[in-house]
């Protein structure tokens, strides 16, 4: 193998050994300006978007033990390196392969060390981001308390109008 093909195909299989994610699409008719947009939303979440071929691509997860349909894989293949966060590189990766259904396609991934389908993907990227996550765990944190400080103010307001009631009712008797 020459020397460029053996770098390519190391270059694939260190993204596939990350510990990151990675997800494999097929895309097709994608013009230049939504190819520009997507790279840059995935950029956003911390992702990047490579075209591999076929080959290199079966051959790296040949050696790897990674499985992939080759029956999947016609037309052009890409693979989305989703860097530390794969929750929101895969949000970002589903929200254009909904606008762009006829050019864009999911076809597998590898999350974890672990492979996943095209469903898994799409139920990853439902998941709530990290800060949703965080908000959520702050508002079960938080619950809890502040029922606690609504019943004792309840009991304080409650012995005060108790009070006042009273004393209106001794000003009207007398």
């Amino acid at each position: 193998m020459r020397k460029e093909k053996q770098l390519l195909l190391d270059e694939i299989k260190e993204t596939f050994e990350s510990p990151t994610g990675v997800v494999v699409t097929q895309y097709d008719k994608l013009d230049s300006n939504a190819t520009a947009d997507f790279r840059a939303k995935l950029n956003d979440a911390g992702a990047k978007y490579v075209a591999v071929k076929k080959r290199m691509l079966l051959k790296a997860a040949e050696q790897l033990g990674f499985e992939l349909d080759k029956s999947l894989l016609e037309g052009h293949i890409g693979v989305v390196e989703t860097g530390e966060n794969f929750v929101e590189a895969t949000k970002a990766l589903c929200a254009f392969a909904k606008q762009h259904k006829n050019s864009l396609e999911i076809l597998s991934g590898r999350f974890e060390g672990k492979a996943v389908s095209k469903d898994d993907v799409v139920a990853i990227s439902q998941l709530p981001s990290q800060d949703e996550m965080r908000a959520q765990m702050l508002g079960l944190f938080e619950a809890p308390m502040s029922q606690t400080l609504a019943v004792m103010e309840s009991l304080l307001t409650s012995v005060i109008y108790c009070l006042d009631n009273k004393a209106k009712e001794s000003e009207q008797a007398g």
